[in-house]
């Protein structure tokens, strides 16, 4: 297993981040425990949840789910860095959702009973709050770091220009900030490039790519409908975007052939090798999905590869950050 520095932290996190959306949900409880293990077992130390997560059961399953996993024993605990994040109402009350300091603390007390832990290693903003006020937000979060409830924190599906208020804020009050965003990235999902990897590299945080297959429709798509055997691909985001990408798929799938490498590979490959990327989160389904992104990270890819990549998927605005008024 590779391994790197969590943003501009000292804290050491597997290249791969283990998500955990499908496990006890999509994946029975055995096999989740089987991934669960076996990742555990190649040297896979990051682990990614939420506190709504396993809402197919009800809202915090998943974490139930991890934490009768920890209470297996064997060090589990004590050898992850477990990450989980705070924003999604748990309720239909008022007050059970966003970023109010009330929120926060009352979300990290829920996650640490369900998950059977007495600390959270990253507590990630699922999403920016608006109507919260920096200073409350960063109030909270000393206040749980200070109590040894939480080590770091992070963000999710924030902008640019959040993470410099989140930054420039926190900065202020003297506190670390945020060390880590998660970000939709993939080969279809590129707008991240503009603004927001450029914001991060910029104040020292890591970025997490969610959905690196972008729902499946790089894993094979075309192939697995017509073998009859999509699931995630068949609904949802991945979907939609075949009807707009069906021939840049085809193409991709094919150049894919050509490597004798399984689209899967190819599209986490490329997503690990990109700029200011910490580790895209997977979420696989069976020990099958799991070893291809073991087999992931071996295998490098060409400037020739690249390249064509960039052509069937191009970068927004030819590549690079967002434009700035005026070059010098």
């Amino acid at each position: 297993m590779q391994y790197t520095y969590l943003g501009r932290t000292a804290l050491k996190v597997s290249r791969l981040c283990l998500g955990t959306l499908n496990l006890g949900v999509r994946a029975s409880d055995e096999e989740s425990h089987a991934i669960l293990d076996t990742a555990l077992d190649h040297g896979v130390n990051f682990i990614d949840t939420a506190n709504q997560y396993g809402w197919q059961k009800h809202k915090g399953y998943t974490e139930e789910f991890l934490g009768g996993w920890f209470a297996g024993g064997g060090g589990r605990r004590e050898k992850v860095v477990l990450g989980t994040k705070v924003f999604n109402p748990m309720t239909d009350w008022p007050n059970d959702s966003g970023l109010s300091a009330r929120h926060i603390i009352a979300s990290c007390e829920d996650s640490l009973r369900r998950m059977g832990t007495d600390w959270i290693d990253l507590f990630q903003m699922h999403h920016i709050d608006r109507h919260a006020p920096w200073d409350e937000v960063w109030q909270a979060m000393e206040t749980l770091t200070r109590q040894g409830k939480v080590r770091y924190v992070g963000s999710s599906n924030f902008a640019g220009w959040h993470i410099a208020e989140a930054q420039e804020a926190a900065a202020r009050r003297h506190f670390l900030g945020i060390v880590s965003e998660q970000s939709v990235y993939n080969l279809v999902t590129r707008h991240v490039e503009l603004e927001l990897i450029p914001a991060a590299q910029r104040y020292g945080v890591g970025v997490l790519a969610w959905s690196p297959l972008h729902g499946g429709l790089l894993s094979g798509a075309l192939r697995k409908l017509a073998e009859g055997t999509a699931m995630k691909t068949a609904q949802g985001r991945a979907a939609q975007a075949l009807e707009v990408h069906r021939d840049a798929v085809g193409a991709y799938e094919k150049l894919c052939d050509g490597l004798g490498a399984d689209p899967a590979e190819v599209g986490l490959a490329w997503v690990m090798g990109r700029p200011g990327i910490t580790a895209p989160v997977i979420g696989p389904r069976s020990l099958d999905q799991l070893t291809g992104a073991f087999k992931a990270m071996e295998l490098t890819l060409s400037d020739e590869v690249l390249a064509e990549l960039d052509r069937l998927f191009p970068p927004i605005g030819n590549g690079g950050p967002g434009p700035e008024a005026w070059a010098w």
